[in-house]
């Protein structure tokens, strides 16, 4: 029932996220916004074509219905409340004919929406095939001693609703407040979007890899070279991937280099990381997005922002700039022992490291690796999981953008609700 859509009011953001998950689960969405609320707020899944948008009248005898802010429990409401109820009232049986559920946001708990809370009682009477789900944003009131109808109605529970509050902690104190069975509530949490405000490009990344699925999320860029050994971090992430069964992502931010032709070392690299244990929708070259020439750089730096782990194999580097970003957007950094300036910076930023073949000041170095390089990658593979779960920053970073995505919000919390009446 909003009157603007300013994304500065975090319940906008809320609504939003949840219209957006809907869709992506394949559920048709009708909107109800109050009829003043102005066009020209609608932005973002707000402008989505499917979105179907209703507006609730808002209006009585050519006058504009004012929402007074009933926050207690006793006292009288204003001499025409009934009346902007039962109005308001029938045109929610308008608006919300046909449809499965309703999803409210603060309807029941406000006290600036007490006319709608009637309303929608009023208008549940003649709706029986709808649902209702009451999603409450702030703290649990406590249970007055002494209420008055209609006032009562913000202490009530309805009939065929489901109550929602954005953590488990609240759940006994929202029962309280319902006078309702903890079993009639649930919990959903709030989501934080990352892609709404991503770059372009890395949107289009998205499209090819889900990043909110990827407990371990890779990211390395570079020129496509052997000597990057590009082939090894696929290796290792296919090591990880099978040691603890982590869902895992590789993203490869490359461009051509002349040492070989892109589409041979792409299927080498593919080849190695299929055999190590990655499926086909866990490796990706941005050159096969769009990007033949190169990923844009501020791009590069958001998919940093997003990742958990960096790998750097590399059989030669003079400095490593690319560790330096990836440790600025808190990666975890593996780096190649072997390489002097790898292990002169990643000393200096506290990495991990690994041993590869490398390139030295006057002469190679080779590894051999007991009883094969396979086991090598599953040993140290596991170490550097658990190295990455028991630090807290990466496990906070890393649980922002899958265990507070949308999707694992939709799957587990938001959905589940709808299928349990």
């Amino acid at each position: 029932m909003f009157t603007g859509l300013s994304p500065t009011y975090s319940l906008v953001n809320v609504a939003a996220d949840q219209i957006r998950m809907l869709l992506d689960a394949g559920i048709e969405v009708r909107m109800l916004v109050s009829e003043t609320c102005p066009d020209r707020e609608r932005t973002g899944i707000f402008l989505d074509p499917r979105v179907e948008w209703v507006r609730v009248v808002n209006t009585r005898q050519g006058s504009p219905i004012t929402w007074y802010d009933y926050s207690g429990s006793i006292g009288r409401v204003h001499d025409s409340f009934f009346e902007e109820a039962d109005l308001i009232a029938r045109d929610l049986v308008r608006c919300l004919d046909g449809v499965d559920f309703c999803l409210m946001h603060d309807i029941l708990y406000q006290g600036w929406h007490l006319v709608h809370n009637i309303a929608v009682r009023k208008a549940q009477e003649q709706l029986p095939g709808v649902r209702f789900v009451e999603f409450t944003h702030s703290l649990p009131l406590l249970r007055p001693e002494k209420m008055v109808y209609p006032l009562s109605a913000r202490f009530t529970g309805m009939p065929n609703t489901r109550f929602t509050y954005p953590t488990q902690c609240g759940l006994p104190a929202l029962a309280r407040q319902y006078d309702i069975p903890e079993s009639a509530c649930a919990v959903v949490n709030n989501t934080l979007p990352l892609l709404e405000w991503a770059d372009p490009a890395v949107r289009t990344v998205a499209c090819s890899m889900d990043l909110s699925e990827k407990e371990i999320l890779i990211v390395c860029p570079g020129r496509l070279t052997p000597a990057k050994r590009f082939e090894r971090a696929a290796m290792l992430a296919g090591a990880i991937k099978t040691v603890l069964g982590k869902s895992t992502g590789l993203i490869f931010c490359d461009f051509p280099s002349a040492d070989i032709p892109a589409p041979v070392y792409k299927s080498m690299i593919r080849t190695e990381g299929k055999k190590a244990g990655l499926a086909e929708g866990d490796l990706l070259f941005t050159s096969d997005l769009g990007f033949p020439d190169g990923f844009p750089r501020q791009a590069v730096l958001e998919l940093f922002g997003l990742s958990n782990l960096f790998l750097c194999p590399s059989f030669s580097e003079s400095f490593g700039l690319t560790v330096l970003e990836a440790a600025s957007r808190g990666n975890f950094l593996v780096l190649n022992e072997a390489v002097p300036a790898l292990e002169e910076l990643g000393k200096s930023l506290g990495a991990s490291f690994l041993r590869w073949d490398a390139h030295n000041f006057g002469f190679d170095t080779q590894e051999h690796y007991s009883p094969s390089e396979r086991a090598y990658y599953l040993e140290h593979g596991a170490r550097i999981v658990r190295a990455m779960e028991e630090n807290p920053v990466l496990r906070a970073k890393t649980a922002a953008r899958t265990r507070y995505s949308t999707r694992w919000v939709a799957e587990h919390q938001l959905l589940p609700p709808l299928d349990s009446f």
